[in-house]
């Protein structure tokens, strides 16, 4: 009910708000923007909706097919966080590249080798050794196919664990009996929980930046991604990479990311580039251009 209450003040109280002020130019931060107003820029994730409808509620599957190509047919620009992502908006939008602009986001300083993890230890109960994924329990995520991954890595005495909850327009999908659910962790244990992982994997089969896995790579932990949507883009040669539909292979994969320090200093490396400064400057000229523009 939150949900669509949100929806409505967007589409009804803000553009009539916007133009009591008569605002140049509104920033919207979150795949969608008041169809009332004319001078709208959208930040546009990904189209993973138009792609597979099935991984999400008929419902919201049914708004986004809606409203998304009329909010990036009506925006002024779009913007969205990687190359792939803006061919796939070109693509099932049916926009002009003119109008989609890619800006990357960028890494807390939170996330680093530093970081403690005790507390996340303690409060999550992991005495053992583990590897980490951070994803909520969605159909995209392909949280399935970590179970003969967690299965092995069971035998050598190291848990698979997956911190992430559920949101009620996507479908759901369990993680399998040998890898264990943390739930929704506290985001004030993320560092940690990151830096005291002996690797870390995503085996989305859709992802339209990438953003935990540059989380794990800041914090100087081996990193193991699905070769699928922006990963490689996001990441390049800062993780492994594996078939998202071979379990086999990801499993292999993680067990070549334990105790590999070399890949955990390219991926350190990797992350450094990726900073919310440098967003900001970036989405600022951007702001700046289409207002000095009208």
């Amino acid at each position: 009910m939150t949900h669509r209450a949100g929806q409505l003040w967007e589409q009804v109280a803000l553009p009539l708000e916007a133009r009591r002020v008569r605002a140049p130019l509104l920033i919207n931060p979150a795949n969608l923007a008041p169809l009332a107003f004319p001078r709208n820029l959208v930040h546009i994730f990904d189209a993973a909706a138009l792609r597979d409808p099935s991984w999400y509620s008929n419902l919201y599957a049914g708004y986004q097919r809606h409203l998304l190509p009329q909010v990036a047919r009506r925006a002024e620009a779009i913007v969205t966080g990687s190359e792939f992502s803006k061919a796939e908006l070109i693509e099932l939008l049916g926009v002009p590249g003119s109008k989609v602009h890619v800006i990357a986001g960028g890494v807390d300083q939170r996330f680093s080798p530093a970081a403690d993890a005790s507390d996340a230890r303690a409060m999550l109960s992991l005495e053992s050794p583990y590897v980490l994924c951070v994803a909520s329990r969605t159909a995209r995520k392909n949280l399935g196919s970590l179970e003969p991954a967690a299965r092995l890595l069971a035998a050598d005495g190291i848990e698979l664990v997956v911190a992430g909850g559920n949101r009620p327009q996507f479908s759901e999908q369990g993680s399998g009996v040998a890898v264990r659910s943390l739930g929704y962790v506290d985001d004030q244990l993320l560092p940690g929980l990151y830096a005291g992982a002996s690797a870390f994997v995503l085996p989305s089969l859709h992802e339209g930046f990438g953003l935990t896995a540059l989380e794990a790579m800041a914090s100087g932990v081996p990193t193991v991604l699905a070769a699928a949507g922006a990963l490689p883009e996001t990441a390049g040669d800062g993780a492994l990479y594996a078939d998202p539909l071979d379990p086999l292979e990801i499993a292999d994969q993680i067990k070549a990311a334990i105790g590999n320090k070399e890949l955990a200093a390219v991926g350190i490396a990797r992350a450094a580039h990726f900073s919310w400064d440098r967003t900001a400057r970036e989405l600022d000229q951007l702001v700046g251009e289409l207002i000095a523009s009208k």
